[in-house]
C-alpha cells in the first residue's frame, strides 16, 4: 500500500464520520486521463476532504511556506502536493502542473487562491484557466458545502466536465475561461447548498 492510499484511507476513517461527509457526482468523474479540478476553497480540511472523497490520487499546489514546516515537508511530498509560491508567477510550480495533467494524473487547484472568509465564492485566479487551456485535461468543478461543524453534514459535489472546445476555439483568455469555471462551481453551490 502506498504512503498516499494508507494516509487516504486513515484520514477518511477520521474526517467522514466527524464531519457526517456526503459526496454527490462520483460518475461524473474521468476514470482516466488528466483532469483539472477545480474546487471553492472554505476550511484548510478541503484539500484532505476532496482528496478522500475523489475516486483518484490528487496532486495539490501547497503555498511554498508549509514545505519549510518541519513534519509537513516529509509529508506533503508523499502526498503528492507540490510548492507554490504565492502573489507572483510561479513558472517552476505552473511547469509541475501542466506535466502532472499531460501524464494523465489530477491536478487538485482552489482558484481563488485562498480561503474565503464569508463562505461565498470569491474571484478566481487566472492559473486555472492557464491549465485548462494549455491542457487536454478535463475539467471537474467542484463544490464544498460546509459548514465544518461536528456532526454536521458537509456535502461534496462532483459536476460534469466542463465543455472547453468554445473557449479554445474562440481563444479565451485565461481570465475568461477562470471565470467559466467558476460560476459552474458556483451552479454546483446553488443546486444543493
Amino acid at each position: 500500500m502506498s504512503f498516499y492510499s494508507f494516509a487516504k484511507s486513515v484520514v477518511k476513517a477520521i474526517l467522514k464520520p466527524y464531519y457526517r461527509i456526503e459526496t454527490i457526482g462520483l460518475e461524473n468523474f474521468p476514470r482516466t486521463g488528466g483532469v483539472l479540478l477545480c474546487s471553492n476553497h472554505i476550511s484548510n480540511l478541503d484539500p484532505p476532504v476532496v482528496g478522500i472523497t475523489a475516486p483518484r490520487p490528487v496532486h495539490f499546489m501547497a503555498k511554498a511556506e508549509l514545505f519549510s514546516k518541519p513534519i509537513l515537508k516529509n509529508i506533503l511530498p508523499k502526498i503528492h502536493s507540490f510548492p507554490v509560491k504565492r502573489g507572483m508567477s510561479d513558472r517552476e510550480a505552473l511547469r509541475t502542473g501542466l506535466s502532472i495533467l499531460k501524464d494523465g494524473n489530477v491536478l487538485g487547484l482552489f482558484p481563488e487562491g485562498t480561503r474565503s472568509r464569508t463562505g461565498e465564492l470569491g474571484k478566481g485566479l487566472a492559473g486555472a484557466g492557464f491549465f485548462a487551456l494549455r491542457t487536454e485535461a478535463d475539467v471537474v468543478p467542484c463544490a464544498i458545502i460546509g459548514p465544518y461543524k461536528p456532526f454536521k453534514k458537509l456535502i461534496v459535489v462532483y459536476g460534469e466536465p466542463i465543455n472547453m472546445s468554445e473557449l479554445k476555439k474562440n481563444k479565451a483568455s485565461a481570465n475568461e475561461t477562470t471565470e467559466l469555471i467558476m460560476n459552474e462551481i458556483q451552479k454546483l453551490i446553488n443546486k444543493y447548498k
